[in-house]
């Protein structure tokens, strides 16, 4: 799923995640699209993958073996997140949730890293195309001078018509048998720009976004594509002042057996989401 497409540039607005366009891709033939047969590998491709599983559990003892002298590095006092910036930091995750949507973030660029990770997974998520559900939403993530004109473009945006062209009503729900599913997760996250006023986080993400259900137009796939948030500290809280979106990174597609419609469905039923921390 792409922000901000359905309603003029992409996140130029500030728009809200899930905003823009959702991918429908057809089924290539007759029959439930979720149940496709796997795709047979090859032997070559089979010895491949051997070869390089081996060489990484290989390199992983050699690393896991290295020389014991490392004993007395926490005596120099150094941040092992800034050697390794993609590890994680330690930090313990926010202890407060509004709305159920995590705050009180620590003001610092941890806290704005967290702050974009637990943001951008509302902002792609099921919750913003339910009128009900989504003035809540931005009022809670958002900068409060914002507030009012974004709401009013996702109104706009959301209409019944573009609803309905998703699979779902009026206000936001999927047809009986049919369930929408609009799950983000980031991957990590990155400090592009940070003063103790403002932060400019880049978060990479993967997610499954469509129509789980018999007859359904708009299958459950994924995609991967990178949000960067720009955060304002205001009222002792990091808040999104706007964001934008742009496709990837984006690995070579997995050989997964799909899942029937209802296995996907049952798994969002069961399977709650996380709060992140950086």
């Amino acid at each position: 799923m792409s922000l901000g497409d359905e309603h003029g540039a992409r996140g130029d607005d500030g728009g809200y995640g899930g905003t823009g366009q959702t991918r429908t891709r057809l089924p290539d033939s007759a029959g439930d699209v979720y149940g496709g047969a796997r795709r047979g590998r090859s032997s070559s491709r089979s010895l491949v993958t051997v070869v390089g599983v081996v060489v990484l559990l290989i390199a992983a003892i050699a690393f896991a073996n290295r020389g014991g002298d490392d004993s007395g590095s926490s005596e120099t006092g150094g941040d092992k997140a800034e050697s390794a910036p993609t590890a994680a930091s330690g930090t313990q995750p926010v202890e407060t949730q509004a709305g159920g949507i995590p705050s009180g973030f620590a003001h610092d660029q941890q806290g704005a890293q967290s702050a974009a990770a637990n943001y951008s997974v509302v902002l792609v998520s099921a919750d913003i195309l339910k009128p009900a559900r989504r003035g809540e939403i931005v009022q809670r993530v958002f900068v409060a001078d914002k507030v009012s004109a974004l709401q009013a473009k996702l109104d706009k945006a959301y209409s019944k018509e573009f609803l309905s062209n998703v699979g779902l009503d009026e206000n936001g729900n999927a047809a009986s048998g049919q369930t929408y599913v609009s799950r983000t997760m980031p991957v990590g996250t990155k400090v592009a720009d940070y003063s103790t006023g403002a932060a400019t986080v880049e978060v990479w993400c993967t997610g499954v976004f469509g129509t789980a259900g018999d007859d359904s137009k708009n299958p459950v796939s994924n995609d991967w594509f990178t949000m960067t948030l720009q955060l304002r500290w205001t009222d002792g809280d990091w808040k999104v002042d706007s964001f934008s979106q742009k496709d990837g990174p984006a690995p070579v597609n997995g050989d997964n057996k799909v899942s029937p419609s209802d296995e996907i469905s049952k798994a969002v039923e069961e399977f709650g989401g996380f709060t992140y921390a950086r």
